[in-house]
C-alpha cells in the first residue's frame, strides 16, 4: 500500500536568521519542497534568546511568509537549537544475559541501552538526542542490534547530546507563542548532516562544521556513526565585530565590507590593495587596506575552526578520509575553504544540492542546510515509524 504524503516543516532560529522549510514527505521516497522562508532574527545571541519579544516579532513573521510560500497551514515544526551548552558524551552499557535466557531479545536491547543511557550529565540538562553507535556482543562487534543470536553479555556504545534545560525550553516557549507546537527538537549540526554527509561518507569519516552568524556547530561520524558533537559559541557575527573594532566601520557596513571584499584564504596575492565599499549611488563609501580586513577574517575563523579541531578525539582527523563538509551562511566567504583545509589538512567539500525536488534553485544555498535537514529528519522518523 503507497504511503500517504505528510507536511514537516523545518525552523531554524538562529543568530542571524530565521528559516521554515516546509516539506511533502512520503516514507523512503523524495521529499518535495513546497516553501522557504527566511526573516532577520533579531533577540537572539549566539543562538540563544535574550529579547523574547523581539525573537516573537521575527518568527511571526516568518511564519506568514512561509505560509505564503508554501500555501500550507502550518501548526508544528521540527525545532533545530544550538548554543554553547549543548555538548556530546560517548557512554557504553553493558548487561550479562540472566541464566536461561541464552539468547538477545529485545528486552535485551532495551535494557543494556537504558544502562548506557545513565551516563551522568549535569542536573539542569536534559536528552536531546541518544544516538546508538554499535553494540557488542561477548566483545564480537555488531552494527544492529544482535537479537536472536547466542550469547551472554551485550554492550551497546550510545552517543549523547544533552543540553541546559531551561535554554532549550525558552525556544520550545517562543514557538508555542506563535502558536506552534513542537514535534521534535534536534541539534543543529544532526540535522545539517541528514541532507550533507551519505552513508559512505559517514563510513569512510567525516566532519560535518555549521557555521553561521553566532555559532559554529560539527559533528564527526567514523565508521559509519558519530563519534563527536558539540558547539563553539563563535561565528560570523564575531568576524564582523571584529572588523568593526579593527576599522571603526559601523557594523552594518562591516558586514557588507566581509561579504564583498572579504578573503580568508590567508594566501597574500588576495591582501594586495585595498577594499572599497561604495554606497547606494555608486560613489566611494569606505576604504580599507585588503592585508588589515583579510587578516582580521583570517584570524577569528582559525580560531574557530582550530577550536572545533582541538575538540575532537585524539586521532579523529587522521581518520577522516571523506573530509570537512562545511554549511551554513558564514562557510560562504571567500577563501573559507582553503583557510578549512589548511586547519585541518583534509579536503573540504560544499554542501551540493540534494536530492529534494521544488525550488531546485535555493537548494544549492549553505543557509539552507539545517532546517532542510530538519525536513529529512522528519522523513527518517516517519520510515522508521511505517517500518
Amino acid at each position: 500500500m503507497a504511503h500517504q504524503a505528510k507536511i514537516h516543516i523545518g525552523l531554524e532560529i538562529g543568530t542571524s536568521k530565521t528559516c521554515f522549510v516546509v516539506g511533502e514527505v512520503k516514507a523512503g521516497s523524495a521529499i518535495k519542497i513546497r516553501g522557504i522562508s527566511v526573516t532577520e532574527t533579531a533577540g537572539v545571541k549566539e543562538g540563544e534568546i535574550y529579547d523574547l519579544a523581539q525573537a516573537c516579532e521575527c518568527l511571526t513573521d516568518a511564519l506568514a511568509k512561509a505560509k505564503d510560500a508554501s500555501d500550507v497551514e502550518i501548526g508544528s515544526v521540527y525545532l533545530a537549537v544550538t548554543g554553547a551548552h549543548i555538548r556530546g558524551t560517548n557512554s557504553r552499557g553493558t548487561y550479562h544475559l540472566p541464566d536461561g535466557e541464552p539468547k538477545v531479545t529485545h528486552e535485551h536491547v532495551e535494557e543494556v541501552c537504558s544502562i548506557a543511557r545513565e551516563v551522568g550529565i549535569p542536573q539542569d540538562h536534559v536528552f536531546l538526542h541518544p544516538i546508538i553507535r554499535s553494540y557488542r556482543l561477548d566483545g564480537i562487534e555488531h552494527t544492529t542490534a544482535p537479537v536472536a543470536i547466542h550469547g551472554k553479555t551485550i554492550e551497546a556504545d550510545l552517543h549523547i547530546i544533552h543540553g541546559y534545560g531551561d535554554r532549550i525550553q525558552s525556544s520550545i516557549n517562543l514557538v508555542k507563542k506563535v502558536g506552534l507546537e513542537v514535534d521534535d527538537i534536534v541539534f543543529s549540526s544532526i540535522a545539517a548532516a541528514q541532507i550533507a554527509l551519505d552513508s559512505e561518507q559517514r563510513e569512510r569519516g567525516a566532519l560535518i562544521i555549521d557555521i553561521g552568524g553566532g555559532t559554529t556547530d560539527y559533528a564527526l561520524y567514523l565508521n559509519g556513526a558519530i563519534a563527536a558533537s558539540g558547539c563553539i559559541p563563535r561565528g560570523g557575527d564575531h568576524v564582523t565585530n571584529d572588523i568593526h573594532l579593527a576599522t571603526g566601520l559601523p557594523f552594518s557596513k562591516a558586514e557588507r565590507l566581509k561579504v564583498s571584499e572579504g578573503d580568508a584564504s590567508g594566501d597574500p596575492e588576495k591582501s594586495l590593495g585595498t577594499a572599497q565599499l561604495t554606497d547606494e549611488r555608486g560613489g566611494e563609501e569606505v576604504e580599507v587596506r585588503r592585508s588589515i580586513l583579510n587578516d582580521v577574517i583570517r584570524q577569528r575563523l582559525e580560531e574557530i575552526l582550530s577550536s572545533v579541531r582541538s575538540s575532537l578525539p585524539a586521532g579523529a582527523v587522521d581518520s577522516m578520509d571523506a573530509g570537512v563538509f562545511v554549511t551554513g551562511g558564514t562557510s560562504q566567504m571567500q577563501g573559507f575553504g582553503e583557510l578549512a583545509a589548511g586547519v585541518f589538512g583534509r579536503d573540504v567539500n560544499r554542501l551540493g544540492p540534494p536530492k529534494f525536488s521544488g525550488i531546485q534553485a535555493d537548494f544549492e544555498d549553505p543557509r539552507y542546510a539545517t532546517a532542510m535537514g530538519l525536513v529529512r529528519y522528519a522523513q527518517i522518523i516517519e520510515t522508521e515509524r511505517a517500518g
